[in-house]
């Protein structure tokens, strides 16, 4: 009876974590939105809106810019008292102590966002917001991790053998995608919160050039002439860079990507999770890429914008996923390779 009772908890128990999951990506949507309509400054003072406290006030005032800024400060706090819930029900619950860890560190996360998402208003500083945005992305990470050590599925991955010397590719590659994605998303929002006209308004093409754009002195000159005729705002060589390494990583993660689902399908082919986990990604990075260029094409068109960051952050989160996955089995197989008398317990997630 206690077993049931306890598998019965531990199965309410993730379900919560996907709900909290699902609650944080669309505070990112949210924030998204925020930042690709220019309305972060809308609601000019915190924590109250316009002096109301922030639960109280009026539906009715929730017009233009200040409907997009109140609703994801509302969200914030949902996703706050969620993380809450979370790290003490694993606290109470769960019998890992890196588990219940992870909860705290979630904690301390969403804590952090907070002050930060009402430091970005009171200091105006784009930068804030920028790590506002990379630190997201990083709890939305932890909170993946956390799901997926809390099913019945992380506790299996122990009893499934895999061929070490091949396996070990398939996870380091898997572990270099997600960093790069996670960089790729920094980029993104580095763009995101300069408020400006994309630096390269054409794709595939650059400025005109097939690969590397002129970004000489007379070269910047003539296409800021071209941008003034049409009242985009002037850029610099920096700015048009900063895309162009964008479009580099974003073709570099999307090979990676592809080579990875490759080697899962050759050297794990009896491997079903991770087979389909690694076809999703090729799947999201293909339709990334995509909105990527319809960004360009529409001229930074919000929902696109928004869209966009919503799958940048689906794409961190299976990184994560499949790299815990791959980590866990590597681990796994190298605790079976052990000698006897040595002690074997579970490994903690790096």
């Amino acid at each position: 009876m206690n077993s049931r009772n306890s598998a019965r908890s531990s199965k309410w128990l993730n379900h919560f974590a996907w709900l909290t999951c699902a609650a944080t990506l669309l505070l990112i949507c949210s924030g998204g939105m925020v930042t690709s309509k220019n309305v972060g400054l809308a609601v000019p003072d915190w924590p109250t809106t316009f002096g109301y406290n922030m639960f109280l006030f009026p539906v009715s005032k929730w017009v233009g810019g200040i409907l997009f800024e109140h609703t994801h400060r509302l969200m914030g706090s949902l996703v706050g008292f969620l993380t809450i819930i979370l790290a003490v029900w694993l606290w109470l619950t769960e019998d890992r102590r890196w588990v219940r860890n992870l909860g705290l560190i979630a904690l301390a996360g969403v804590i952090l966002q907070g002050i930060l998402g009402g430091l970005r208003v009171t200091m105006m500083k784009d930068e804030i917001g920028i790590f506002h945005a990379c630190v997201a992305q990083a709890f939305l990470g932890l909170l993946v991790v956390i799901t997926l050590v809390t099913t019945k599925f992380w506790r299996t991955i122990a009893d499934r053998h895999v061929h070490s010397q091949k396996f070990l590719p398939i996870k380091t590659l898997a572990i270099a995608i997600t960093i790069a994605t996670y960089v790729q998303l920094g980029l993104g929002a580095t763009m995101r919160h300069q408020h400006r006209d994309l630096a390269i308004l054409d794709f595939p093409t650059a400025n005109g050039a097939w690969i590397i754009p002129d970004t000489s002195a007379g070269a910047l000159a003539k296409i800021n002439a071209w941008r003034d005729a049409r009242g985009f705002s002037d850029v610099n060589a920096i700015q048009i860079w900063l895309q162009m390494v964008h479009r580099f990583l974003a073709l570099i993660v999307a090979i990676a990507i592809v080579v990875f689902c490759l080697r899962v399908w050759r050297y794990a082919r009896d491997f079903v999770a991770l087979k389909r986990l690694s076809t999703i990604w090729v799947v999201f990075v293909a339709c990334q890429i995509a909105l990527g260029a319809w960004i360009i094409w529409s001229n930074k068109a919000a929902d696109i914008a928004t869209a966009h960051v919503a799958l940048g952050a689906l794409m961190l989160s299976f990184g994560v996923s499949i790299s815990a996955i791959c980590w866990r089995t590597s681990q796994s197989e190298a605790g079976k390779a052990r000698p006897p008398g040595k002690p074997h317990s579970e490994p903690v997630p790096a």
